[in-house]
């Protein structure tokens, strides 16, 4: 299981400032390259494991198959912040073609001119983008009407929960909404003195993957109006989704008595994760996590399911938080017709991304792919397949500084779960302010 495929409001990096002054290149209608004649690019991307690199091999190999003219150069472990300084410098060198893991540099990527806007090339070769991708994928990959990447395989967030300790508990099936499973936590919820024999589930935004752009997916928001400014003043999912978490924190005990549980339990990429252990009765969490799970070898049975939604959305329930890895082109690249060559391929050919996410064990990010009987997984993974094709499931959208506003709101869930912010709606419009001052500072 690739572990640095996961997604967070901090996965930013302090390469965001180089791309604000990258290099914009030639453009992708201006791109003049013969992609039938023989050629070499390259590949650049952040895969580093074993495993992951001879998946990632394995479709180029493919690719090269298809089109024996054209040569990829493939270089691994290449974080945002390498990629966005040969971004910037170009050269023989340079990527032609570039993967990310950080879908909030979306923004960045597109307005600064860094990668390529690709509707020209998907228009050229017949491919209708909305028809192709998953709604949800489909709006990370652009920015302003520029899709300058590509989803490139997806993340899907969903519900685990530990059968037995359900059954123990007297709880039939997974919660389909919030009161049912604000109602298991509790029942699950074991205390032991200052501590807990096991916890229903950590509501923290300090736990592991409960940042708030996960838990506010179930209320569908709107993060930014059509005037561009920031709506968590003015959109009540906003609202419901901090008085949620909150509530849940008091009633499994309070801040200060979870952050001390919390502080003694095992990461999040080891096998001592307190859900493998026991320790955490449900958790939230992407695809990935069920590979992790079934190898630490638990002594119980793992279920999965879909996150609750909020009672008065329960014909919306099987939604959730999608996001994934992009692909784009150069704006420096000389090769772009090449370069396209490749993106097509890994990002359209059914096969090319089915046999992709059965080696990195990622969802597929093509409504087709999604439906491929050629895809090989446990039962259960189909939970997280059914996720990224929901037309409900929703992301976070693209912003010209890349993910700050979701770092802004994070910093807001901490200070009012732990009692710093008492006052909500205050805290609300003071974070909306700052998101907006931010923005317009960074345009």
């Amino acid at each position: 299981m690739p572990k640095v495929i996961r997604k967070t409001a901090f996965a930013l990096t302090a390469s965001l400032a180089l791309l604000t002054t990258a290099c914009t290149g030639q453009s992708s209608s201006g791109a003049d390259d013969d992609a039938s004649k023989e050629t070499t690019i390259n590949f650049w991307h952040a895969w580093s494991a074993p495993s992951e690199t001879k998946a990632v091999n394995a479709l180029i190999a493919g690719f090269e198959k298809a089109h024996p003219n054209i040569h990829v150069n493939v270089v691994a472990n290449m974080t945002d912040d390498k990629i966005n300084q040969a971004l910037r410098s170009g050269g023989d060198k340079a990527p032609d073609v570039i993967s990310s893991f950080t879908t909030n540099n979306v923004g960045k990527f597109c307005s600064s001119g860094a990668l390529v806007d690709l509707n020209p090339f998907f228009k050229k070769a017949g491919i209708d983008p909305d028809a192709t991708f998953p709604k949800a994928m489909n709006e990370y990959t652009q920015f302003d009407g520029n899709r300058c990447t590509v989803p490139l395989l997806g993340d899907a967030y969903g519900l685990y929960y530990n059968k037995t300790a359900f059954k123990k508990a007297g709880i039939a099936n997974p919660p389909k909404t919030w009161s049912e499973f604000e109602a298991d936590a509790k029942k699950l919820t074991i205390s032991d003195g200052d501590g807990y024999k096991q916890l229903g589930f950590m509501p923290d935004y300090h736990g592991w993957e409960t940042t708030t752009e996960h838990y506010f997916a179930q209320f569908s928001p709107t993060y930014f109006g059509k005037d561009g400014k920031s709506s968590l003043a003015t959109d009540p999912a906003f609202t419901a989704g901090f008085t949620l978490q909150k509530k849940l924190v008091d009633e499994l005990g309070g801040f200060q008595k979870l952050e001390k549980y919390r502080s003694k339990l095992g990461d999040e990429w080891g096998p001592k994760h307190p859900f493998h252990t026991g320790q955490v009765a449900m958790q939230l969490d992407g695809e990935w996590r069920l590979g992790m799970a079934l190898d630490a070898k638990p002594g119980f049975e793992i279920g999965v399911a879909p996150l609750p939604v909020p009672d008065d959305q329960a014909s919306q329930y099987g939604k959730g938080y999608i996001t994934g890895t992009i692909a784009g082109i150069a704006a420096n690249s000389k090769k772009q017709n090449a370069a396209w060559e490749l993106v097509k391929y890994m990002t359209t050919d059914t096969d090319a991304v089915v046999g992709f996410a059965n080696d990195i064990h990622n969802v597929p990010s093509t409504l087709a792919a999604l439906k491929s009987p050629k895809l090989k997984y446990d039962p259960r993974f189909k939970t997280f397949l059914d996720i990224a094709a929901n037309p409900d499931s929703t992301t976070t959208p693209a912003s010209i500084n890349g993910g700050q506003y979701l770092v802004t709101i994070q910093q807001l869930g901490y200070d009012y779960e732990s009692g710093k912010v008492k006052d909500l709606t205050s805290g609300l419009e003071s974070t909306a302010k700052q998101i907006d001052t931010d923005i317009a500072q960074a345009k």
